[in-house]
Parts: C-alpha cells; structure tokens; sequence
C-alpha cells in the first residue's frame, strides 16, 4: 500500500509555463444537478474550477438552469431538456452527446437522482465518450445492476463511491474495501473508496491510501467538490490514478485547514473551497 501526502502531490502537480492559454488546462464537461440538488452541481463545477481547469462547462436540466447561471460566474452552464420531475430527459442525451466530444475529462453523476432515463442517458455517455470520465454519487447508483459497462469504456472510468454507493453497486450489502479492491481489477476500473483514509483501487491491484482529512468533512457537498477537482486534474492531462490520489490528498488538506480556521463542527464545503487555492500557491511559477 503507498500512503499518499505531500510529496506525492508535489510529484504530480507542477509550476505552469508562462507561454500556455486557457485550452492547455483542460475542458471540463460536469454533467449533474437536477430539481432540488443544484448544490451538488454547483460544488463539483467549483471544485473543478479551483482545481485550475481551463474552462468548465456544466450541463444542468432547463429548470436548474436560472439557479446555477446566477450562482456560477466561472462556468458555462448549459440547459438541456428535462422530464416532468426536473432530471434529466431522454432528448437531452444528443446535446449532452455533443458536449461530450469536445471535453477532456467528463463527471457524470453529482445530484443526478435516478431513474430509467438517467440510466440509459449515462450508460450511453459512458460507452460513447472518448475522454476520460469520473463517475459519482448517482452517476454510479445509475449502473447498478449495469456494471458491464466499465467494461466498454474508452478508459478505465475512476468510481468515487462511499461504502453505501459501493455496497449497491456490488450487490453486498456488507461489502468492504477489500471488496472493493476486487471490483477495480474484475471490472477494469479506479475505484476512489471514501471515507476515513480514503483508498484507491487500481485495475491492476494497486492500492494507495489517503492521509489527510477529518470528520468536518462529513456534509453534504464535501464528495462533490472531491469529484470536481479529480475530473479536473484529468482533465489537465494527469493519468486517472495519480489524479484520483492527489484530488484526494488535497481535498483532506483544505478540510483539515478549514478545521483548523473555523472547527469541524461549523466547516463547509465552501470554506474548503476557499482553503484549496491556499494549498495550491506552492506550485505558483515563481513569486509575483
């Protein structure tokens, strides 16, 4: 098992060259939201853009639209055809489709909810889609049951459940990490095991283990904006595992810092998001 911690990060992330624009920094695609969870989608979209992506762009159902367009200054959010309950349509798959070609790195899942529709819609991003894709919260509920798919995929898909995601996906109500593990290599994928020590799981056996983090973490929104900044460290070119471990070491560092400043009771995963760019200044090119 390799321990992840700040020399592993330093040894993923490096100083920017001057002579780069927006496109050098990867186009992230979110895919997520629907009537009643637009916070989902806002976090994992910041999380991406604080991660240091390029361009975000953020496909929400037509009615979550007007929420996120305010809230989101950085992103581009895009509305797509939705159902009579506020998730996503089959009409939508053909836009979602063609935003998909364009994108480096795809996160299908963040406050989707679920059904039939959202199944086919994101069984058929993950078959179509030539970029590499993240898939959580309801993004891998979607696949229960469909876990062949991983299969199919251009890239091996990195998974970001917690034991409860897990657990269903499996069919073992009493699933472990070691379980976990065994699905990475059976089913040809990264699997981001959340909770404390958080691990990953690679399809060739490997295991690495987190060592940041804290209880204040424990909210809502807290995986969202972990599954924002791992789609955006792949989409700046960093292959899915260092990805996933680095994503997962400094998002249990601004947690730890943000339980430092304000106590893990009162912490949110907006004070992590204030706490990531502080992480970051030690990669800065030089001191401006």
């Amino acid at each position: 098992m390799i321990e992840i911690n700040q020399d592993f990060a330093d040894g993923v992330l490096h100083s920017r060259n001057p002579e780069t624009n927006k496109n050098d920094y990867g186009r992230i695609l979110c895919v997520c939201g629907s009537a009643g969870y637009t916070g989902a989608a806002y976090f994992s979209a910041q999380g991406a853009v604080r991660m240091g992506s390029g361009v975000v762009t953020l496909a929400v159902p037509q009615g979550a639209w007007p929420v996120l367009a305010v809230k989101l200054n950085e992103p581009v959010v895009r509305p797509v055809p939705q159902d009579e309950n506020g998730r996503f349509s089959v009409d939508a798959l053909p836009k979602l489709l063609a935003l998909a070609e364009k994108a480096d790195a795809l996160l299908i899942g963040c406050g989707l909810g679920r059904s039939d529709t959202l199944t086919e819609i994101v069984c058929t991003l993950l078959e179509k889609a030539a970029c590499q894709i993240v898939l959580d919260a309801d993004g891998i509920n979607s696949i229960t049951g469909h876990k062949d798919i991983l299969r199919r995929t251009a890239k091996p898909v990195v998974l970001t459940p917690h034991a409860g995601e897990f657990a269903r996906l499996s069919g073992k109500p009493d699933a472990t990490a070691a379980d976990a593990a065994q699905f990475a290599q059976d089913d040809r994928c990264i699997v981001l095991y959340k909770g404390h020590r958080t691990r990953i799981f690679t399809p060739d056996g490997g295991c690495y283990r987190n060592t940041s983090g804290n209880p204040g973490m424990a909210k809502g929104g807290s995986g969202d904006v972990l599954a924002g900044m791992l789609v955006s460290l792949c989409g700046q070119g960093i292959d899915a595992v260092p990805a996933a471990c680095t994503a997962a070491w400094l998002h249990g560092r601004a947690g730890d810092l943000a339980a430092n400043a304000l106590s893990e009771y009162g912490m949110t995963p907006s004070d992590m998001l204030t706490q990531l760019p502080i992480l970051l200044k030690r990669y800065n090119s030089k001191t401006w």
